[in-house]
């Protein structure tokens, strides 16, 4: 069934608040993002859209929207078509040790090699959190969407629903989730783990020098 222009809006706006975020958008932001009248406004889009398969909803959790795969690789689908290739010429390898001799490749180097096998998006770091992890203010990180972290993975976790931090994930032996900074001038942060939500994994690190 096809979706109105309103639904079609308040589909993307969720799917580009992920991608910026690395959650969905609370209902209050839909409604002031989208100009909607009232939070009943956005409730009733909200069903349509479950109803007709383009979202997914976790009725226990906050923030729990997910816009369906399908609709995803559609996205993703038409990017591609207008023209966003994500890759570039790898031009060979260079020394940051002992010099070595150098040599041109004739490969490319895509983006997507960096992104796994499952859902990806990328945020952008602010802080100083995970400066001795290498991860400086200004980089981007590439995020998997991953429920299930390993010991000790680089992770984006939603604590108590509210706020979202970049920390190293490790699992105490009381149960409690210790988010650890990579800064030893800041204590690590404890958390229960039903006040802990895992919105992914670091997959890559990117910077740009101006």
């Amino acid at each position: 069934m096809a979706l109105t222009r309103r639904q079609k809006e308040v589909l993307d706006y969720i799917a580009d608040f992920i991608e910026d975020h690395g959650y969905s958008p609370s209902y209050e932001e839909l409604a002031h993002g989208l100009s909607l009248s009232s939070l009943a406004s956005v409730h009733k889009h909200i069903e349509a859209l479950e109803a007709r398969q383009y979202l997914r909803r976790s009725y226990n959790q906050s923030r729990s929207t997910e816009v369906a795969a399908a609709y995803a690789e559609q996205r993703r689908r038409e990017r591609g078509r207008s023209g966003r290739t994500g890759g570039v010429p790898l031009m060979g390898r260079i020394a940051a040790g002992a010099p070595i001799e150098t040599f041109e490749t004739r490969e490319d180097l895509q983006f997507a090699d960096f992104a796994g096998s499952g859902d990806t998006y990328a945020l952008q770091v602010q802080g100083e959190s995970m400066i001795e992890d290498h991860i400086c203010p200004g980089d981007y990180v590439l995020i998997e969407r991953n429920a299930e972290p390993r010991e000790g993975d680089v992770v984006v976790a939603l604590v108590a629903g509210a706020e979202t931090t970049l920390k190293r994930y490790y699992r105490e032996a009381d149960g409690s989730i210790r988010l650890q900074p990579a800064n030893s001038t800041m204590a690590p942060i404890l958390v229960n783990p039903e006040d802990l939500q895992i919105q992914g994994r670091l997959l890559a690190v990117l910077r740009k020098y101006h």
